[in-house]
């Protein structure tokens, strides 16, 4: 018996280590010490809030992607769809869905990450957005399963279970546990033959600052008034008199030799391609043309609808993305909690509105044969819809008493 039992024991783990991915994902430090975001979400929320470029592009794709909100479809054949449905929209409603959504793409379009804490995991009634500051690190084993979330020491320090956390993880590059937002590209230095460049943001911000420096140089004074053999103090008198001059109006006239020199700017000191291209750069890493097309002039009609289209593709990559999360971490859930199957049901999101069918006259008139309208229904649908019918007094009177 015994021997049989360490036979079977060593099969059943023998069988399980074929289960387990053969490829390590994680190096052993990372695994002992967790994983950071590449770039702090400190900064990412910064440029966000700092710059209108950054702001207005994130906003735009957000907007886009769930601001005409959403409806929700289950599998017609499945006999508790009627309850699958009730159920998550109930819930949806309860919890404000639309609302968290608002605020949770925007995070996710902006810093590739979002955090919702289930209230509570074993029976979810609840959702509540975490602050992504408060996330200081993932915990994964060497396969990449993700062990916990480490806050900050400053939100407790606690390690969040990873089941009672959806974590909207968008474009993971390389195997990282952390998402990749529009603005981390923005922010990340450059290393080449041995030195380091600057990030786009910080040579862009670099370039805003020294520009009113540069303006106020030459943009002042345009004149050099030169005195030939006048005393320290009279120079003094005459450069107050001088500057206290407004710039338009008639200049002085000396009894001594004077010579008034015009300054100008060294024509070869042209920043207008530097400009262009670093702003042109910061764009493209925007990914969305709403920048440009309220900035650039001559962006024609056609251009703008072509850029825009391309954008679309980009809102329709972030919709799929958004509805399988929800689909999986939320509506699963809580079709499975009231005992309903969640595979058959397949609850699923749509974005928008729910498209009306469009009335034709065979489906009225199969509606007056089926009894479900009468005469005078029928006679009144049909002239909303443009057909010259004639009604008399009584049906007029009628249809406004049943309008009131």
């Amino acid at each position: 018996m015994s021997r049989a039992f360490r036979r079977g024991l060593g099969q059943l783990k023998e069988a399980l280590s074929r289960l387990r991915p053969s490829g390590v994902l994680l190096p052993a430090w990372r695994e002992s010490y967790g994983e950071t975001p590449a770039i702090s979400f400190d900064d990412l929320i910064g440029i966000y809030l700092r710059d209108y470029a950054a702001k207005a592009a994130v906003d735009f794709l957000a907007d886009q992607a769930v601001g005409a909100g959403f409806y929700t479809t289950v599998n017609p054949d499945y006999a508790q769809a009627e309850k699958a449905k009730a159920v998550v929209d109930e819930f949806c409603e309860q919890v404000n869905l639309d609302g968290l959504l608002q605020v949770g793409v925007r995070e996710v379009v902006a810093a590739g990450n979002s955090f919702w804490e289930k209230i509570a995991p074993d029976h979810l009634e609840n959702l509540k957005i975490l602050p992504l500051t408060g996330i200081e690190k993932v915990l994964r084993d060497p396969y990449g399963q993700v062990r916990g979330y480490r806050q900050t020491a400053s939100y407790g320090g606690k390690t969040l279970a990873p089941e009672s956390i959806v974590h909207f993880c968008w474009n993971p590059v390389n195997g990282e546990p952390f998402g990749t937002g529009l603005l981390r590209s923005l922010l990340e230095s450059v290393s080449f033959d041995g030195e380091t460049r600057e990030s786009l943001f910080k040579a862009k911000a670099k370039m805003e600052k020294f520009m009113p420096d540069i303006f106020e140089k030459y943009a002042g004074p345009d004149e050099l008034w030169i005195f030939e053999g006048i005393s320290d103090d009279k120079l003094a008198e005459y450069q107050r008199v001088i500057k206290s001059k407004p710039k338009a109006g008639a200049r002085f006239v000396y009894n001594k030799p004077a010579d008034i020199k015009t300054v100008q700017v060294d024509p070869r000191a042209r920043f207008e391609g530097y400009i262009d291209h670093l702003i042109n750069q910061f764009y493209l890493g925007l990914q969305t043309p709403l920048p440009k097309l309220f900035t650039t002039p001559g962006f024609t009609e056609a251009s703008a609808r072509a850029a825009l289209e391309l954008a679309e593709r980009k809102v329709f990559s972030l919709q799929r993305f958004v509805a399988r999360v929800m689909e999986k971490d939320i509506f699963g859930p809580v079709v499975e909690q009231v005992g309903l199957l969640s595979h058959k049901a397949k609850v699923r999101i749509n974005w928008g509105l729910p498209e009306k069918p469009e009335l034709i006259t065979m489906d009225i008139l199969k509606a007056f044969e089926l009894g479900v309208l009468d005469r005078d229904e029928v006679r009144n649908i049909l002239s909303g819809l443009g057909w010259e019918i004639e009604i008399s007094q009584v049906e007029e009177s009628s249809r406004v008493m049943k309008k009131a």
